[in-house]
Parts: structure tokens; sequence; C-alpha cells
């Protein structure tokens, strides 16, 4: 994005703040400030990470605004034409292959959809290599077990996109906070999960149920699921773009029977892995038949 056009961008924030600085304290601390929005105006929320939420507040303090209004003036640029689609999506490609904990095995195109084309590095899958396993959407987790009971619960954090310019690759696992609300439904998924027959170690798992991730399989109760211990695997896979995009018309989840699965992950006997998800394919839904 040009200086320029960053600097309009800087305008409108002030403007949507109402062209006043941010004032703290509040003259009247006793007094809650209230405001009610336009008719026919929406609210927008998303869960960021601790990192993508210090880099918004970054460039909202340069801006002088709050990590809101810096959002709505990105908005406004948009509906105003001062930024063009065509300019904002190259930014958010860059941003969905940060995202990424697992490579999708085909590239994407304009729409965010998946092209014909196989992505570079997964080669491996087309090959025939490595074992197709149900992609289970949650949140990651992992769980050290003693003797049947957890020890210790992990949630998984991915490198910043500084950290990847700095040769960061591979996410890492911090503890998780049993009395912070964040990891409120991963702690509800440890206590619904019965550990007698994990044996003593570190099992990396999924954290599954209906406060997590939209609860696609229409579970009624939360869980873990260790990948080395009960992740499903499709016996007979294709390995195409038409031959995938037909199975995941009809492909029934093995976890939860009577829901479509929401994916296949590859996993290669090195540790490499691929994923793709129904979703990816264009004119395929997310949740039905």
């Amino acid at each position: 994005m040009t200086q320029q056009k960053f600097q309009i961008i800087l305008v409108l924030v002030a403007d949507t703040a109402g062209g006043r600085p941010r004032g703290r304290p509040r003259k009247d601390p006793e007094r809650l400030s209230t405001w009610v929005p336009p008719e026919g105006w929406s609210r927008l929320v998303a869960w960021i990470s601790p990192e993508e939420r210090l880099a918004l507040k970054r460039v909202a303090l340069e801006a002088n605004t709050s990590v809101a209004d810096l959002v709505r003036a990105l908005a406004s640029g948009l509906a105003g034409g001062v930024i063009t689609p065509e300019e904002l999506l190259g930014h958010v490609r860059k941003g969905i292959q940060v995202m990424e904990k697992i490579p999708t095995m085909f590239d994407r195109g304009e729409d965010f959809k998946v092209l014909p084309r196989p992505r570079q590095g997964c080669e491996w899958v087309f090959a025939g290599e490595g074992r197709p396993t149900e992609k289970l959407d949650g949140t990651n987790v992992r769980v050290t077990v003693r003797s049947g009971h957890v020890v210790r619960v992990e949630k998984r954090r991915n490198p910043s996109k500084l950290q990847k310019q700095q040769g960061i690759i591979d996410g890492w696992y911090v503890d998780a906070d049993e009395h912070g609300p964040e990891d409120k439904w991963v702690f509800e998924a440890v206590r619904g999960t019965s550990f007698e027959g994990w044996p003593d170690g570190e099992h990396p798992a999924e954290a599954l149920g209906p406060n997590i991730q939209g609860n696609p399989l229409g579970l009624t109760r939360h869980l873990c699921v260790p990948f080395n211990l009960e992740i499903p695997v499709y016996d007979e896979v294709p390995r195409t773009y038409d031959g995938l995009r037909e199975m995941f018309q009809q492909l029934e989840s093995r976890f939860a029977p009577g829901h479509l699965a929401e994916g296949i992950v590859f996993h290669h006997p090195d540790g490499r892995r691929a994923k793709i998800k129904r979703k990816d394919f264009p004119g395929i839904s997310a949740r039905s038949r």
C-alpha cells in the first residue's frame, strides 16, 4: 500500500473517531459513555491472536485511534473507493499464507477457492505418499498424561509473520490458563475426556465440542481427540482435484457419522502434512449435503 493511500486511511480514521484524540482518563469516570449505531449498522467480531492484536494496536497507535475504528476505516476506504479490492486482496492472501498451520495441497485462486494446481511442497501427496485422516475442526492442544490423569494442558501457538521471516517456521505449545476466559472451552474438553488407557506422555490432540469452532460435527459435549490414538483413517482417498471434489460431495465423518467430514489431512512418515477441506472447492457448501 502506498504512503499516500496510508495517509488517506489515517484521515478516514480521524473522521470515524470524530476528529478528536482518545480521552483517557474520563472526566467523569462514573458516567458510562453510550453510543447508539445508526439504523442498519451491524457489529463485526473476530478472534485474533495476541501477536495479531499487538500488530493492529501498533498501527492504531500511529493513527491515534482505536483498533475498532482502524478496522472501520479500512471498511470505509473500501466503500468509498479509496482502497481497491484488488489492492486489499494481495495483502489478504499473504495473511492467509502466514495463518495456515498446515499447507493446503492446491494453490488458491482469486476467490480463495482451490485451483487444479498442486501447491509447491505438496508433491508427495500426489505421488501417493502419506496416510489420509479425517480433519477435525477444533482447537489444537497438547495434554500430558500420567497414570490416566492429565498433569499439563497446552495450546498451540504459531509463529508470527516476522518470526517466519526470521526462519521460525514450526509452531510450538504454551501452557493454557485454566482460569483464563480464552481457554475455558479447552479445559471443558479436558474435563469431558476419559484418559484411562492413554499411555503416559505428551499427546497432541484436538479439542472439540459445542462451543468450539462452531461445532460442525454437532457434538453434544466437549472432549479431546488425540491425533496419535483415535483420529479416523480413510482407506481410499483420491489424489486428484476432480476426484477429491467429487468425494467431498458425500464424504461422511467417521468420527461423527451422520455429518459431513470437514476435510482430509495427509500425514507423511517424515512428519510433513498437507490438507484439503470441503469448503476449499468452489460450488460445495461447507455444512450441507
